[in-house]
């Protein structure tokens, strides 16, 4: 509770706020350490072990590690299935992001819906729909075999399990900004005779390019993390289907703790840059906004 007293000494209206209760100190220090000691027991303590582990046997082991010719394919991989899910999931999320907050339409819930399934569903269970449709039983599997094009256990199935497992990150961070935001402005460009193409890109995407790069940042770092799906789909073949996680997992499995943790120790550093280029996209927002409110302030 808080009391509030006016003082019009002056003839200028002071206001001050006397807190009624207050926080000990004690309470202050027990929280604060309880939130650090979270921190550092979950999120610093396991970085540091990793990276130790990875440098433990000296440089020219990680080195070897994460060059030797199944590492490097692996990290190849794991970049081409996120080079081509990002871009897709992109696409789609600006789509459907603008179909559900800019139109109404039957089954518009069903497909804001249908975007949240990938989170609620388990990427095993994901990995194992595809077997039922790709696989050599699965719907399409006698005429994929017809035809001579595999999906399961090669590079496709990989890629299709990533964008399954990524797509709702960009449509769920531009769905409720563009909601918030409304017709308004894109009715008055169209009003002033802007084509559809023209008042997406100089009305549009300016106001939406922060949570668009957020949920990009987001969806890669999914995209190259994702290990359940994929290891339904892959087959696990080294040099051939296994990503960064599979490759980490058959390492620690076969007891070369070095390579596992040099390996495990780039994954590391994409979630550590993820989380600056977060913060930065985050500041820079801000910055923006606050600049904005300004300027409307001012007219």
């Amino acid at each position: 509770m808080s009391s509030v007293v006016i003082d019009n000494t002056n003839s200028t209206a002071r206001i001050t706020i006397r807190q009624a209760t207050a926080e000990p100190l004690w309470l202050k220090v027990l929280l604060t350490t309880l939130a650090l000691s979270f921190l550092t027991l979950f999120l610093l303590l396991p970085l540091v072990i990793v990276f130790g582990e990875a440098f433990a046997k000296g440089w020219q082991v990680y080195v070897a590690s994460i060059t030797e010719p199944a590492a490097a394919h692996a990290i190849k991989l794991t970049l081409l299935a996120a080079a081509i899910a990002v871009p897709c999931n992109v696409i789609f999320g600006l789509g459907a992001s603008w179909a559900i907050a800019k139109f109404q339409f039957r089954g518009k819930q069903l497909l804001i819906t249908l975007i949240d399934l990938p989170i609620a569903v388990s990427p095993v269970i994901a990995g194992l729909c595809f077997m039922l449709l790709f696989g050599a039983r699965g719907w399409w599997g006698e005429w994929l075999n017809d035809h001579d094009f595999a999906v399961m256990f090669a590079v496709p199935g990989i890629v299709l399990a990533t964008i399954f497992i990524t797509f709702p990150f960009v449509a769920r961070e531009l769905i409720p900004l563009m909601q918030e935001q409304g017709r308004e402005q894109e009715e008055a460009a169209l009003t002033l005779g802007a084509s559809g193409w023209q008042t997406f890109r100089l009305v549009t995407l300016p106001s939406i390019k922060w949570a668009l790069l957020y949920g990009i940042i987001l969806c890669n770092a999914r995209a190259m993390g994702e290990f359940g799906a994929v290891s339904v789909v892959s087959g696990k073949i080294r040099e051939q289907t296994n990503t960064m996680p599979l490759h980490i997992e058959i390492l620690y499995n076969e007891y070369q703790f070095a390579a596992a943790f040099a390996v495990s120790s780039l994954l590391a550093l994409l979630a550590l840059l993820t989380l600056v280029l977060k913060s930065a996209l985050q500041w820079r927002a801000a910055k923006d906004y606050a600049e904005a409110a300004k300027l409307r302030a001012v007219e």
